[in-house]
């Protein structure tokens, strides 16, 4: 599948995943401070943004789309940067195309199963009947009575298009909720990828735990932990500085 990307800046190929929801355009504040250091390519994975939508969603399809960029783009190897989900994705994309690689950086996420937490959010979404709103800041208010965390809220309305004043959205609910739990699953099995390797935890963040230090280690020998404290799940945007700091030096960008 061709996917949807953004490119900017130059030098070394720098490939960026969004996560769960995500769009390449969440990604456009780091894409502004590396272009002097790096060919900054951000892409939506199928079912978001502006790629294409499918019925078919696993790590494996994700990681053959990726691939398949890399080929259409003529790029011999790139560092890869990939959140939450896009994490997954990335771990994947090393396991079955680790000659197209260099350096990698999962941010926020490790390579085991986890647990339901975003269904109430795919049915608070799917509820909604947007032909009944003319505005986001209608959307907004009436999303607020089932998600009242409103920076989740504004991080989702992301996702809204708007067509001669019809709201829509651009990403493939119906499809993203039906592959959801496989989106759950483990990645990696268990074997050993040999790329240099940075995961980036969030210290406010609870999806990459001590306990998960091991199973890291044991598929990414190669493989270093860092924990920004001041950053939650969202360490990109929440601490921003201190993540281009060290995925610059990690990269050997500076």
């Amino acid at each position: 599948m061709k996917l949807h990307h953004q490119t900017s800046g130059s030098g070394p190929a720098l490939v960026i995943v969004h996560g769960l929801f995500g769009s390449a355009d969440n990604w456009r504040g780091l894409a502004k401070q590396l272009v002097t250091k790096a060919q900054v390519i951000t892409v939506d994975l199928r079912n978001h943004g502006r790629s294409p939508h499918s019925s078919e969603q696993t790590y494996e399809l994700m990681a053959d789309d990726l691939a398949e960029l890399v080929e259409e783009l003529n790029l011999s190897s790139i560092d890869l940067i990939g959140h939450s989900v896009g994490g997954k994705v990335a771990m994947v994309f090393s396991q079955r195309y680790p000659k197209l690689l260099r350096k990698l950086v999962v941010v926020d996420i490790a390579p085991r199963t986890y647990s339901d937490e975003h269904s109430s959010i795919f049915k608070a979404l799917l509820d909604l009947d947007l032909s009944h709103y003319s505005t986001r800041n209608e959307l907004d208010k009436a999303l607020s009575i089932s998600l009242p965390n409103k920076a989740v809220r504004q991080f989702l309305l992301m996702n809204l298009a708007t067509d001669n004043e019809l709201l829509s959205w651009r990403i493939n609910l119906p499809a993203l909720y039906d592959v959801y739990p496989q989106l759950l699953s483990a990645v990696c099995d268990g074997k050993r990828m040999n790329v240099s390797s940075c995961f980036i935890r969030g210290g406010r963040s609870d999806y990459v735990q001590d306990q998960d230090i091991a199973a890291i280690q044991t598929s990414f020998p190669n493989s270093e932990i860092v924990t920004i404290e001041q950053a939650g799940h969202w360490v990109h945007a929440e601490a921003p500085q201190l993540f281009l700091n060290k995925i610059s030096e990690f990269f050997d960008y500076d």
